[in-house]
Parts: structure tokens; C-alpha cells; sequence
């Protein structure tokens, strides 16, 4: 009895505590700046990557037929175009309004107005498009779905959102707030650790021809090969680089002494992708995950409100 006790403490103090919603104020922020960014991006081709019919080499419904067959409960557009077809609405017109919607629901979470409603939202359609379109999806899809998915589940709204200023409402539960910026940076670095470990196996990233060929592939290729000639004795340095970086991130990002450099290293490592294999998006989520789960310590402002929670705490103790 005492020994599950002593367990039942520790679980507590690891993932139960209070925490301030510093933290899932740039989570909200961040994401709906990728939610905004992700929508126009796709604003010209929505209805030629979605629609059934049209000149599209793999059509939705295709993709949906391949996705019943793992699961028919995983959400999809197929769903909301059927509502739609009740109503009806043309295809065109759900599709249109679907699009509206995520942008509103981006907008929502920026600037903090229903936050709640628009994570949910942002979440269920973001995730219905990402499936109904996985022949054109990439991790930037997966991420943001991961980061929406906790982003609705946290306690909203946080401190900087216009529902606190305009109502005066506010999450009352710091221990959950504390749950789950435990559980974020604890998925990040089982993701990190994992992907290093898997480039760590092979030689392509030791000797840099992995890292090589991402630069070189279309439509990945934003930099000229000539000028990727020039350094190609960098390319064994960066492969050694980014699997140390990956597989330590889990210790040294962890670790308070080491946490700014090493934390500072990722966001530089991500920037980079962004702009060299022109993966914006790609490298705004994963900065935006980052710096929700860990880089409070590097916001000044931000930093000082985490502390002073802590203070309230140590005072309540005591």
C-alpha cells in the first residue's frame, strides 16, 4: 500500500500540477496562424483536389473507397457533401462552404473568439480534408492534426484571447493546463526519437546522400544543384547533425542547461527545411509544436508569467 502510494505521487507531480496558459496561448495562436495559412494555400485548387468529377487524376471518391476500407468512421469530406446532397446543396457549394469554414474556424482561433467551437471545428474539418485527400497529403497534415487534436481537448480560452476580454471567461483548471503540457512535449519526443532512430539505421544519412536527394527531388528542389555541388561536403555533416539532433532530443531538450541550445538547434533545423525545400507549412507547425511544448523559457513575457504561477504555487504550499 504505501509503495502504490509513493507511485500514485509520483504520477501526480509528474503530469498533475498547476501550470499557466502560457503555453497554450502560443499553441492556439500558432496554429491558427498554420490553419489560416494552410487554407489559402489550397484556395485556388480546393475544388479541383476535393470535387468528384472534373480533370483530377485521383478523385475524392477514389480516396474515400481506398479510406472505407481501413475504417468507415474515420471523418471525411464524402460525409458533408452527402448532408449537403439532402439539402440540396451542390457539391461545389459544400465543398466552397467547407473551406469558408476552416478559414473562419483560423481566424476563431488567432484571434481567441469561441475558441473552443473553432479548435473543434479547425480540427474536424482540417482532419476531413487531410483524409479525403491522402494521395496529396504529407506529414504537414498529420502534425496539424496532432496539434489540433490537443488544442481542443485543452482548457480554452487562455489568457490572450478575445472570449477572456469580451466575457471574462477564463479556465479555472491549472492542473490541467499542467496535464496536458506534459503529455505534448512527451508525444514530441517519441516522435523525434523514433525518426531519428529510423535515419540513424540506414547509411544515406551518414553519408549524406538521404539528405542529398530531398533537395534534389521536385518539387522539393527550390535550391539549384549547382549551387548544392558547391557544398556537397556538407551534405555527410547535416545528415550526422540531424540524427544527433533527433535521437538526443528526448535528453538534452528535457534537461533545463541544455533545453535553449538544443530547442534553438530544432527551430533552426526546421526553418531551414522551410525554406529550402519550400515546406512552409511544414516548418510552421512543427516550430509552432516546439515552442508550445518548450520554449516558454525563451519568450521573455511569457516566461515570467510561467514563473510567477509557480510562485503562487510554491506560497499556496507553504
Amino acid at each position: 500500500m504505501p509503495r502504490f502510494e509513493k507511485m500514485r505521487n509520483v504520477t501526480a507531480s509528474l503530469f498533475f500540477f498547476e501550470e499557466s496558459d502560457a503555453w497554450l496561448g502560443v499553441l492556439r495562436i500558432g496554429l491558427g496562424t498554420v490553419v489560416i495559412c494552410y487554407v489559402i494555400s489550397l484556395a485556388t485548387d480546393w475544388n479541383f483536389l476535393f470535387a468528384t468529377g472534373g480533370p483530377a487524376l485521383v478523385t475524392r471518391d477514389f480516396s474515400e473507397a481506398l479510406l472505407s476500407l481501413q475504417s468507415r468512421f474515420v471523418p471525411r469530406l464524402g460525409w458533408l457533401v452527402d448532408v449537403g446532397r439532402q439539402l440540396g446543396l451542390k457539391e461545389q457549394i459544400v465543398l466552397q462552404s467547407v473551406w469558408i469554414c476552416l478559414l473562419g474556424s483560423g481566424l476563431g482561433l488567432m484571434l481567441g473568439i469561441f475558441s473552443r467551437f473553432s479548435a473543434v471545428l479547425a480540427w474536424f474539418l482540417h482532419l476531413c480534408a487531410a483524409r479525403s485527400g491522402s494521395f496529396v497529403s504529407y506529414g504537414v497534415d498529420d502534425f496539424m492534426t496532432i496539434g489540433l487534436f490537443y488544442l481542443m481537448l485543452s482548457p480554452l480560452p487562455d489568457r490572450f484571447t478575445f472570449d477572456r476580454w469580451a466575457r471574462g471567461s477564463t479556465s479555472r483548471n491549472s492542473v490541467t493546463l499542467g496535464f496536458f503540457h506534459r503529455v505534448l512535449p512527451l508525444h514530441l519526443c517519441l516522435i523525434y526519437f523514433f525518426s531519428g532512430l529510423a535515419k540513424c539505421l540506414g547509411p544515406g544519412w551518414w553519408n549524406g546522400e538521404n539528405l542529398w536527394r530531398a533537395l534534389t527531388r521536385p518539387p522539393f528542389d527550390v535550391v539549384s544543384a549547382d549551387i548544392l555541388v558547391r557544398f556537397k561536403l556538407f551534405f555527410p555533416a547535416a545528415g550526422i547533425a540531424i540524427c544527433l539532433l533527433e535521437t538526443a532530443y528526448p535528453i538534452f531538450v528535457w534537461w533545463r542547461r541544455t533545453r535553449t541550445a538544443w530547442l534553438s538547434a530544432i527551430l533552426l533545423m526546421h526553418a531551414a527545411i522551410g525554406l529550402m525545400m519550400g515546406m512552409y507549412l511544414f516548418a510552421m507547425v512543427m516550430i509552432v509544436l516546439n515552442l508550445a511544448a518548450f520554449g516558454i523559457d525563451l519568450l521573455p513575457t511569457l516566461r515570467r508569467s510561467q514563473s510567477s504561477v509557480r510562485v503562487n504555487v510554491a506560497s499556496r504550499a507553504d
